[in-house]
């Protein structure tokens, strides 16, 4: 630093530009880098405008490129119509509103200050306006201005960045940041644009898949015009302010009858429309598309663009009136009357969609299946809506012909009376009635691992494992594959937050395990969710499938086989949902998933080694390996530990070994072959799953608490709590921690028990508990009904304990630890990668967790 003059070379300091005015000019004169006399103060005003114009802060979220347009020949200015004007009191109390109509050159309409600047303390800084807006706006005027021409090569060469550039400009703009806020509980300015960044191109794959076609204005008296919120969703079944459509959201462009229209210039405007509903203008306007995934690769003809339809003035009005309709606050146009399309358009919202509609004759471009041969030999295979393998047709339903009846079974598959399940619930909440349910297709599972490994009558466990084949493995494993194909839309099959009161299950997935706490929460907690043991063998390379490679799995088979059997009595009786795992079906969302994991994991070695369970499952799974060994194998290592051990004392060892592989539910009863290199040895897994995102993204998709038995998944959740300010349900958390509970250990038990009008009312309780947290605000609390709900715990609590010691069934005692934060638990990245998976019926948040703690025994109470 040094001192200037006036007239000198000005060199500031970052530091000095974070200060206010007066305390600004201070620091500098204090750092001798300005004066204080008259001219210094002088050279102070020139330093301060020169930082503050090297930092844009007026965001225009319409770019000025594309505001021009609109202009008509000859001119540089839009009419802009305000459609709430501000309003102004006078000092007599009149009220007089501002200008509405006016007419100004683009640098001064569709901006905003400061709409994309981030703060740091008193810092500013403009880099998503330089730089990302920056750059896609260069890039996107050429991509605009390509569509508006006719060569098909421009197209070819701008497809891509057109639908990048949509997409941003959907939700760069005041309502579509609105939208974004809308979905989380709470963003800062910071937050708010780092979202931003992280849902970019969101909705490009299904708009890519669309009929796109671009209907001229050319010869209309009537020119498109341009609003504050330039890419538009039209849904003729949701008009303006209904529920779904409501400011600030807009119809999901996954429902079949939505459509996009967005304004290339005055003259051009693109629409794009599902496959579905060009093709069938009478289906359900409402219901998703087929395939409705965000953010995966798709193959689609660049040069299909339907470009014959020219409008009539009429016809332009009433784009022009869906436009306006769907507008924030501005709209603009070349010339002022067309600013009210209202004069014109008379249809009422419904019947606005015949303007929109592409020609039939023109939708054979469109849609249809592509099967591709690359010079490597390699295939790929596609059908009209993106899918890459065929659709199975054992996985559908056909709908109910008549409406049911309240003792028809449901339609979801749950098993249970139409009138005890869905039909309370409202059509939105209801799992899909049109494919086989989770618990349909655990229970299709069931037959075929039956059949294929024998299950018949009075045949045991061992029985199983010693004629257990490589050829069965693979059939099993290729079932289960055939069951969950990579297509599946998970979100449509797992329940909704219905306030059935529910649980999602995050621990070990292990046989050994999973009796000690999980499946016995049942009947505390309602219907639990676990992840399926089983791996679906298409998400693998083809080296690492079970299908392929069926001998490599041998162990892992007998430890998901035996959970399998273990749990599904409970499956069947809807207390357990065995839910496969979602990044099975969204490469995206798995990619995201572990960077979100790599960033946050703060799990270090010592805490590995210090997981208990886990060590001693690892430490089974290694003896068991030893045991399964080639014989020359293990009695090379038996004359390397005991050299003096004859023949005879070997073969006893042998024959000792052969007793524990046969008490060893796990063990696999098959030598292994002494096969050496990356081909050979055992393959296995520990699960400790779901993750902490993963359970998080399952219970705000379904309205369920979450469960744990494990200290460092615990750990995890009350990390997320700590931005978060006091709990709920104090009276209530107290009688919980302050109790003792008892986890029957036996399936059938715990079938009986869920029978127990004692139990019967608890899941109900812990329902009306996560209720209560998920409408919790801090200035909210109603202390009667928490008293009452407290009370109402210790009473049952009681009851349930007392009835549980009295039937003497086999069971651990447990202290149940709860966290029941205000505003629930919370993480952005979490609701990021809901908003990403096309998931519109889930919490903002997670109303409570729980952590079941073992109870040491007591030494005063064990036999001398």
């Amino acid at each position: 630093m040094r001192k200037v003059g006036a007239s000198a070379k000005l060199i500031y300091s970052t530091r000095a530009l974070n200060l206010e005015l007066p305390v600004q000019w201070k620091f500098y004169r204090q750092q001798k880098i300005v004066g204080s006399s008259l001219e210094g103060l002088r050279a102070y005003v020139v330093l301060r405008n020169i930082v503050v114009m090297s930092i844009t802060r007026n965001n225009h979220y319409v770019p000025q490129w594309y505001q021009e347009e609109f202009f008509d020949p000859g001119r540089n200015t839009l009419a802009y119509l305000d459609l709430s004007p501000a309003k102004r009191t006078l000092d007599n109390g009149r009220i007089i509103e501002g200008r509405s109509l006016f007419d100004a050159p683009t640098s001064r309409a569709f901006c905003e200050k400061d709409l994309y600047s981030t703060f740091f303390g008193t810092s500013v800084n403009d880099e998503i306006e330089r730089r990302l807006f920056g750059s896609i706006d260069v890039r996107g005027s050429k991509a605009v201005k390509a569509f508006a021409g006719t060569d098909p090569v421009e197209w070819h060469r701008h497809f891509q960045t057109l639908f990048e550039y949509i997409d941003i400009q959907k939700i760069r703009t005041p309502k579509g940041l609105d939208w974004i806020r809308e979905q989380y509980p709470e963003l800062s300015q910071n937050e708010l644009m780092f979202e931003m960044q992280g849902i970019r191109a969101m909705h490009c794959t299904i708009w890519a898949e669309s009929v796109r076609e671009i209907v001229s204005a050319a010869n209309a008296d009537i020119k498109f015009i341009v609003t504050d919120h330039p890419v538009t969703i039209y849904n003729h079944a949701l008009p303006p302010g209904s529920s779904g459509a409501a400011y600030p959201l807009d119809p999901s462009i996954a429902l079949k009858a939505s459509q996009t229209i967005f304004p290339l210039s005055r003259d051009f405007c693109l629409i794009l429309t599902n496959l579905e509903y060009a093709q069938e203008p009478s289906s359900h306007p409402t219901e998703k598309r087929t395939f409705a995934r965000n953010f995966r690769n798709s193959m689609v003809r660049t040069d299909a663009f339907i470009r014959k339809r020219e409008l009539s003035s009429v016809e332009v009005a009433q784009v022009n009136f869906i436009l306006k309709a769907r507008a924030r606050r501005y709209v603009a146009a070349s010339r002022r009357e067309w600013l009210y399309p209202e004069k014109v358009v008379s249809a009422a919202w419904a019947e606005l969609r015949h303007v929109l509609m592409p020609p039939k004759d023109d939708l054979w471009h469109f849609g249809g299946e592509m099967i591709v041969r690359f010079n490597d030999g390699r295939t790929y295979f596609q059908d009209p809506f993106g899918r890459t393998g065929t659709e199975r047709e054992y996985l559908k339903k056909p709908t109910p012909k008549t409406p049911l009846k309240d003792r028809d079974l449901c339609g979801c598959g749950s098993g249970l009376p139409f009138k005890s399940c869905c039909k309370p619930k409202p059509v939105a909440l209801r799992t899909s009635w049109t494919e086989v349910s989770i618990r349909e297709r655990n229970m299709m599972f069931l037959n075929a691992f039956a059949k294929v490994l024998d299950l018949g009558a009075g045949k045991d466990w061992l029985k199983v494992r010693q004629e257990l084949t490589d050829e069965k493995i693979s059939k099993i494993y290729s079932v289960f594959e055939g069951l969950w194909p990579l297509e599946t839309d998970l979100l449509s099959l797992l329940p909704k937050p219905d306030g059935t009161p529910r649980a999602v299950y995050t621990g070990h997935i292990h046989p050994a395990t999973i009796t000690q706490f999980a499946l016995g929460a049942s009947l505390y907690f309602g219907e639990l969710l676990i992840p399926h043991p089983f791996v679906n063998a298409a998400t693998l390379q083809p080296k690492f499938r079970p299908t392929e490679n069926p001998r490599a799995y041998r162990h892992e088979f007998l430890k998901s086989a035996l959970f399998f059997i273990t749990v599904m009595p409970l499956v069947e009786q809807g207390l357990v949902n065995l839910v496969p795992d979602p990044c099975d079906f969204d490469t995206h969302l798995r990619d995201q998933m572990l960077m979100m994991a790599t960033k946050r994991s703060s799990w270090t070695e010592r805490d590995i080694r210090q997981d208990k369970a886990a060590r001693e499952l690892f430490d089974q799974d290694l003896r068991r390996s030893l045991m399964s060994m080639p014989r020359e194998v293990i009695l090379a290592q038996i004359r390397k530990v005991s050299p003096a051990l004859d023949e005879a004392g070997m073969e006893g060892v042998l024959r000792g070994l052969e007793t524990l592989k046969q008490d060893d539910p796990l063990a696999v009863m098959q030598e292994d072959e002494p096969s050496i290199g990356k081909d050979g040895g055992q393959l296995h897994l520990m699960k400790l799953a779901p993750n902490f995102e993963m359970a998080m993204y399952l219970a705000q998709a379904t309205g369920s608490a979450i469960v744990t038995d494990n200290p460092f998944r615990w750990k995890e959740i009350k990390r997320a709590m700590l931005r978060l300010a006091g709990m709920g349900l104090p009276a209530f958390s107290r009688n919980v921690e302050a109790s003792s509970f008892l986890f029957p250990q036996n399936v059938l038990d715990i079938e009986q028990l869920a029978y127990h009008p004692d139990f019967a009312a608890f899941p109900s309780l812990i329902g009306e508990a996560l209720s209560y947290l998920a409408r919790l605000k801090s200035d909210a609390s109603k202390p009667n009904f928490e008293n009452h709900l407290a009370a109402r715990f210790s009473r049952h609590h009681a009851k349930v304990q007392t009835m549980l010691r009295k039937s003497r069934v086999p069971a651990r005692e447990a202290a149940l630890h709860c966290a029941f934060p205000v505003g629930g638990i919370q993480h952005n990245t979490v609701n990021r990668l809901l908003l990403m998976s096309s998931s519109e019926r889930h919490l903002p948040n997670v109303p409570a967790a729980f952590y079941i703690e073992q109870k040491e025994a007591d030494p005063r109470s064990r036999a001398p």
